[in-house]
């Protein structure tokens, strides 16, 4: 079993206790072990991060931009073996896992290139020789909580753009995939980040939340998670100046018109509700049809679910990997079961997959469900996994109103040859992100992301956006007069 090191203060340091990690294709046997840091470790990386920060902020913007090149470039070298590690310890296949590590090169190569520019505006100002301008600058130390369904390219997400603007991070890994964040915090060392301005902090939550989560010297958390954490931190927040960013949970749809292209429409929400087993913040977890065509989608996504082949992400014929934990594949059992019990048809999946080889792993059989209410838990609570509940609707508004019928507004798609139902669905779709004739998942590292309602915070993530969180911005003005 390997053991690492984590990074706290430029060294790779150890601890006397330890947190094994699993591969979920086959939970029998630890794949590794990470150390378990404790409540005055996480206040020394504090420590630490509070003098990174002092050094970082004064860093050339060039050099702050050369460290997350060479990062990107180390990353895109390791690239096989970082997929591999990401692939063992959250189950997705090589080929998701060679995506998410190479995508995490792109965010840090994205912000390296903004890095260069400067943050401001120049204002006109009523005064004679007056010039007067903005200017961003980083808020401080920012604690980055990301979750492990995507454990590599969520921290990218956060780090690359608060890293670029000159903040400090302490960063916590999910205790269930700590790896994919040690290895892009190693590439990050390695390139030349100076030390204090990363620090890694893997340990239990449960016996570090308070020092993670109190610290006064926190300007800012993002975190991307469950709406039951991310409510907790919010008032842990509440009567403090403490920036929050969260990503939260969804409950996507997709939408199929009368006139869409029904095998187009069936293979792209396959993709998008199945890819990584439906543990996508974006994955679609609903489909509304208009009942005029809703026999025939049907029996196409039934079709293309049952091609999809179970096995380990190791495998490269497999095409719907395990799910990240056993804990995680009991809880969709139990909201499979509890669908059925309310009313729901089973057409393909329905169940746990334990034959041969899967019989020690967290596999559950790509789900589609019909005779879905509106009213039905399966509808409307997010399930996170590979599970897609079909209802049938009269009409585009009608449509509309079963996508905005939910505590959630993260993600949606329409289907469709009709331009202005195309448009009205933009305009109408309370969501953050709106896709037509395409996936609800795919949002690249230069787009705005985040969403509305209960899926979100007024800080989007990604693109320019998302330097309204890390950065604050300072008004000068310059009088050049006599």
């Amino acid at each position: 079993m390997r053991t690492l090191e984590t990074l706290s203060g430029g060294a790779w340091i150890t601890t006397g206790d330890w947190i094994d990690v699993h591969d979920p294709a086959d939970v029998r046997t630890p794949l590794a072990r990470v150390p378990a840091l404790a409540a005055k470790d996480v206040t020394r990386a504090y420590d630490h991060a509070e003098s990174g920060f002092a050094h970082w902020k004064r860093t050339s913007p060039f050099e702050r931009a050369r460290v997350l090149t060479d990062a990107a470039r180390l990353i895109r070298e390791r690239v096989e073996a970082i997929a591999a590690d990401v692939t063992a310890e959250n189950g997705k296949t090589l080929a998701e896992a060679r995506g998410e590590t190479l995508k995490a090169a792109d965010f840090l190569e994205y912000y390296a290139g903004l890095a260069r520019q400067g943050y401001g505006t120049l204002l006109h100002d009523a005064r004679p020789d007056h010039r007067t301008h903005t200017q961003r600058e980083p808020i401080g130390v920012i604690l980055v909580i990301s979750p492990w369904n995507d454990p590599l390219i969520t921290p990218a997400r956060k780090l690359a753009p608060l890293l670029a603007a000159g903040n400090a991070a302490l960063f916590k890994p999910a205790t269930e995939t700590p790896l994919s964040g040690l290895l892009f915090a190693r590439a990050l060392h390695d390139a030349g980040l100076p030390a204090g301005v990363l620090n890694v902090v893997t340990g239990r939550t449960a016996e570090i939340e308070e020092a993670l989560l109190d610290d006064p010297r926190i300007a800012g958390i993002t975190f991307t998670g469950s709406n039951a954490v991310g409510n907790r931190i919010r008032r842990r927040l509440a009567d403090r100046t403490v920036r929050f960013q969260g990503e939260l949970g969804g409950k996507n749809a997709s939408v199929i018109l009368r006139d869409a292209d029904l095998p187009a429409a069936a293979h792209a929400v396959v993709a998008a509700s199945f890819g990584q087993a439906g543990q996508r913040c974006t994955a679609t977890s609903r489909v509304v049809v208009e009942q005029p065509v809703y026999e025939e989608f049907t029996r196409l996504l039934v079709a293309e679910v049952e091609a999809l082949r179970v096995g380990p992400g190791t495998d490269p014929a497999v095409t719907l990997c395990p799910l990240s934990s056993p804990r995680q594949r009991d809880a969709v059992l139990a909201d499979l079961a509890h669908a059925v019990a309310q009313g729901a048809t089973v057409l393909t999946g329905g169940r746990a997959d334990t034959e041969g080889p899967r019989a020690h792993g967290c596999y559950v059989l790509p789900t589609v469900l019909a005779d879905v209410t509106p009213e039905s838990a399966i509808w409307r609570a997010e399930v996170f996994g590979p599970v897609l509940a079909l209802r049938a609707v009269d009409g585009f508004d009608a449509a509309v109103d079963a996508v905005n019928d939910s505590p959630f507004g993260l993600a949606a798609a329409v289907f469709t040859r009709d331009l202005g139902h195309a448009h009205r669905f933009a305009d109408e779709a309370e969501c953050g992100q709106v896709a037509v004739n395409t996936t609800t998942t795919g949002w690249d590292v230069h787009l705005p992301f985040g969403g509305f309602h209960d899926s979100g915070t007024g800080y989007k993530e990604q693109g320019e956006e998302v330097l309204r969180f890390s950065t604050r911005i300072k008004t000068v003005a310059v009088h050049f007069g006599a």
